[in-house]
């Protein structure tokens, strides 16, 4: 990546591949970002232009920071289950995250990494349902006026297949390839298990939990910088 400051120690994953590997969220992970100054983690996020780069500060407890390419975010989705998958491929398996937003518990399952929150620590997402996915796949931006855009249709409601994309010019981002805070928020607002397709051929698995949080997850990979 470019940029002057010393990215030493960056891994880069895709987050919420499709089943054949294909799509998938890019994340940058610093797994010692702890020795990083304060001063230079928005600029190093500005720098790698990810939609989402994170510091981890303490491994072990799963202890995490999480910053767009303008601003800090107490909780992202694809940055979670990246960097439990990323933690465990260094041989640490945790069972919790500590974002600034709370405690994140953390499950793998086969190919799969899962990751559950609540949905109300989610950035401020704006759910619009449109008619159709075709719908979805038609829009050029944002429906109008909204900031933090989060636009959905059914593909097929019986089978709890839906298609969405993700716009959120407001933290830097013209559009997420795959957005897990706005699934934590639209599975637990339907009530059901969903699996959902965005961007370009991202998969994001969700469900809503007994207990008030919501789970997501998907597959992770290794991606080249």
């Amino acid at each position: 990546m470019a940029g002057a400051r010393d990215h030493r120690g960056l891994e880069v994953v895709r987050v919420f591949c499709a089943e054949d590997g294909s799509g998938g969220n890019p994340l940058g992970v610093l797994v010692g970002g702890a020795a990083v100054p304060e001063a230079e983690r928005q600029p190093i996020a500005h720098e790698l232009g990810f939609s989402e780069t994170v510091f981890v500060d303490d491994a072990a407890r799963g202890a995490m920071r999480i910053f767009t390419p303008q601003s800090e975010l107490p909780l992202a989705g694809h940055p979670l289950v990246g960097t439990a998958w990323v933690l465990r491929s260094h041989g640490v398996e945790v069972d919790t995250l500590r974002p600034p937003a709370g405690e994140v518990r953390v499950r793998f399952d086969g190919a799969l990494t899962f990751a559950a929150a609540r949905p109300e620590w989610s950035p401020p997402w704006e759910l619009a349902e449109l008619g159709s996915a075709a719908e979805v796949d038609g829009l050029t931006g944002p429906p109008e006026e909204m900031s933090l855009a989060s636009v959905w249709a059914w593909i097929d409601e019986g089978a709890g297949l839906v298609r969405a994309r993700v716009f959120a010019e407001e933290v830097g981002i013209v559009e997420d390839e795959a957005t897990g805070s706005a699934a934590l928020m639209l599975t637990a607002r339907l009530g059901r298990p969903i699996k959902i397709r965005q961007g370009r051929g991202s998969v994001i698995h969700a469900r809503p939990l007994e207990d008030g949080f919501a789970e997501i997850g998907g597959r992770v990979a290794r991606a080249s910088r």
